[in-house]
């Protein structure tokens, strides 16, 4: 057994030694507020087995900030969820509950549309990501990640399609589901993205159940790569290995609800909720684990380090591509890639739903090299953003249950 492997059992065994003194760790409420806005607090007592290595984060503030105009869209919507924008101009909203409507320009709600599945809109759960088929001009179909309810009181995240017909989904099917079934309410993730070869990403939340991540015959805590049709790609990295779903694109991920292609390299980005702090922006690639709960920035909700946890870093585990320090509660995400306010072009915007605000990290090529906080003084649980066709920033804003349109003042 080599020197370094006897270092890493060892580390982990104090680290394991500290937590057993400990009192166990409170249970998370069952409600959607997955990241708390109170300040972290200092650990002095239960130190972190660290091996020093550190990722980037908290960068600088940009040399100019920001001067934003802020148009509220539309209101009367129940805890929005995600949105994303027809050939015609209009939206098509999630609200968590089960509902999926249209939105005019000017801000008109439709009634819900028809054909919509059965969702489990229980703590965390309910009607999430909405997606367009890349073909949609031609095939019409809509893409919904949703809690599917199950037995037991026990749901899963599921992936569905059918064909838009006016005011309705036709033709609905199941394409996936996260297996085995285990949520009651928690870290349900989730996000639909499709590449540029026209490959399906779902990335997944653990259930709130930490060591699913780390187990390759389990779908929780994990990125998933698709065909459209739901079909698994035979080039996926655990095609044909015994004990592990050839779906899993990457693992070792808590609770992923921000994802969105690269508009430069192409490549996939996801965000995800940490524990209280350590809220990560990951590049998953395939095959790699991504550390939860063996590796991370945060503690547990109620103070205590994370049981499983090393300290910052584990052996075969990659670091995060930025973190947080004070978790945001990082929601949905988009890049700026429009002409219309040159100074945002090419960053990246993550909705903050514990500190309530508008995340901008400024990207010089993939680094972060500048963040800043927008929307603070409205105090808005930022649910999902999107950049419409006409280069301004949608921004589902859940509590009030509002759409806003963010652009730079002139």
């Amino acid at each position: 057994m080599s020197k370094q492997m006897l270092k890493w059992m060892s580390l982990a065994a104090v680290a394991v030694t500290l937590v057993a003194c400990q009192k166990p760790e409170a249970s998370v409420a069952p409600s959607a507020q997955e990241a708390p806005a109170a300040p972290e607090p200092t650990i002095t007592s239960l130190p972190q087995v660290s091996d020093g290595v550190r990722a980037p984060h908290a960068a600088p503030a940009p040399d100019q900030a920001s001067s934003i105009s802020v148009t509220e869209v539309a209101s009367g919507l129940e805890v929005p969820w995600s949105l994303t924008f027809l050939p015609d101009g209009r939206m098509l909203v999630t609200e968590r509950v089960g509902r999926l409507r249209f939105v005019s320009a000017d801000g008109v709600l439709s009634d819900p549309l028809a054909g919509v599945p059965d969702v489990h809109a229980q703590g965390q759960g309910g009607l999430l990501d909405v997606a367009l088929s890349p073909g949609f001009a031609e095939d019409s179909l809509v893409y919904l990640s949703f809690a599917e309810p199950g037995g037991e009181d026990k749901a899963t995240t599921a992936l569905g399609r059918g064909r838009l017909a006016g005011d309705r989904l036709e033709d609905w099917e199941v394409i996936f589901r996260q297996e085995p079934r285990l949520a009651s309410g928690h870290h349900f993730g989730s996000r639909i993205v499709f590449d540029r070869e026209g490959y399906l990403f779902l990335a997944l939340g653990e259930n709130n159940d930490r060591p699913t991540s780390q187990k390759l015959d389990h779908l929780q805590g994990k990125v998933i790569r698709l065909h459209a049709d739901g079909s698994v790609p035979q080039d996926n990295p655990f095609v044909g290995h015994d004990n592990a779903r050839p779906e899993i694109w990457s693992y070792g991920h808590r609770n992923q609800q921000g994802a969105a292609l690269h508009p430069m390299t192409g490549m996939l980005w996801t965000s995800e909720h940490g524990p209280r702090g350590g809220d990560e922006v990951n590049i998953p690639r395939a095959g790699k684990n991504y550390g939860w709960p063996l590796a991370t920035y945060g503690i547990n909700y109620s103070g205590q380090p994370i049981p499983e946890a090393i300290g910052t870093a584990a052996p075969d585990t990659e670091q995060p591509h930025y973190y947080f320090e004070r978790s945001p509660g990082l929601s949905g995400m988009a890049f700026y890639t429009h002409e219309r306010f040159p100074a945002w072009k090419g960053s990246l915007f993550l909705g903050g739903l514990a500190t309530m605000d508008l995340i901008r990290l400024q990207l010089d090529g993939d680094a972060v090299v500048a963040e800043e906080r927008l929307l603070g003084d409205r105090k808005t649980r930022v649910r999902d953003v999107r950049q419409g066709p006409d280069g301004y920033l949608y921004v589902l804003s859940e509590a009030d249950g509002k759409i806003l349109r963010i652009g730079l003042a002139d």
